[in-house]
């Protein structure tokens, strides 16, 4: 006849697989530790005082310490109580549950030694010429879905002194101006960027200015290079060196580093093949396995 796990197996399981934290239960009758304190009890399952080492580190204050600590007994007593509702329902089956433990125990330590073996060995350094030939090896998967911009914004309050010096400042190319525009939105403005290299979302540049509604943002791109607008606070400045549409290629500066972690993963996942093949390997020339008819 199958044999069936009880509440105390269907726990280690339960809390295995959802990869919660392991409360060992304690039985208050006949137990070597029946002389600790308990802090918790449903049914027959008790959480004791020494269960909560490390809940609250040392530093934290006292507040957030008990709530740590609050926090970690009512979820230990809804799981208790969820195990103990489940455990009236349904029936277990012990071979079943023991292979799931096993398979969870031996992927978790592989896990780790790959993780291990990855962070020793694993190449971080992706060059330019890398990053070229995978953005035109899979150019076809870098098309835009938000329209972009390199620009110059600035928002400031519409009291702010010297406005009618912004202007020259934004179209100026000299080093000096720059500073000065630098300096000025350092004093006065409340939100801005001035780096006109980057490429960002059109829609984060403005956000929160009367440009973010603008109705048809396709034919003011197109059509507007430079635009001043307001509302009863602050007056917005719009400088736009250079537009990219939604659905059309993006450039290769916005998605280099979306490129870079690609790049970077793919070394990861060929380190962990590499181990496991090498692993395989030797084992099978040192006879390390056998496989019977």
């Amino acid at each position: 006849m199958m044999r069936f796990y009880k509440l105390s197996v269907f726990l280690i399981f339960s809390l295995v697989v959802s990869g919660c934290d392991l409360i060992q239960m304690k039985k208050e009758a006949n137990d070597p530790d029946a002389d600790k304190k308990a802090v918790a009890r449903v049914g027959e399952q008790y959480l004791y005082l020494d269960d909560l080492d490390g809940i609250a580190y040392e530093g934290i204050p006292a507040e957030d310490s008990t709530e740590r600590t609050r926090a970690f007994i009512d979820n230990w007593i809804r799981k208790q109580l969820l195990i103990k509702e489940a455990s009236t329902k349904i029936e277990f089956d012990e071979v079943e549950i023991e292979r799931k433990i096993l398979d969870y125990r031996f992927s978790l330590m592989g896990y780790e030694y790959q993780s291990h073996y990855i962070a020793q060995n694993l190449n971080k350094t992706v060059s330019e010429e890398e990053i070229q030939v995978y953005y035109e090896e899979n150019v076809e998967n870098f098309v835009l879905k938000q329209n972009i911009i390199r620009s110059k914004f600035i928002q400031v309050p519409k009291e702010a002194p010297r406005l009618d010096r912004l202007r020259s400042l934004l179209y100026s190319s000299r080093e000096s101006d720059k500073e000065e525009l630098n300096s000025y939105c350092l004093s006065f403005a409340t939100a801005y960027e001035l780096n006109d290299s980057i490429w960002m979302i059109f829609d984060e540049v403005v956000k929160n200015s009367p440009l973010a509604e603008v109705p048809n943002k396709l034919q003011f791109l197109r059509n507007r290079r430079y635009s001043e607008t307001e509302d009863d606070e602050f007056k917005y400045y719009l400088k736009i060196e250079e537009y990219r549409i939604s659905d059309n290629v993006s450039p290769l500066e916005f998605v280099t580093e979306d490129i870079v972690n690609i790049i970077i993963n793919k070394r990861k996942v060929e380190l962990a093949e590499g181990l496991e093949a090498k692993i395989y390997e030797e084992a099978k020339k040192n006879n390390g396995f056998e496989v019977y008819d």
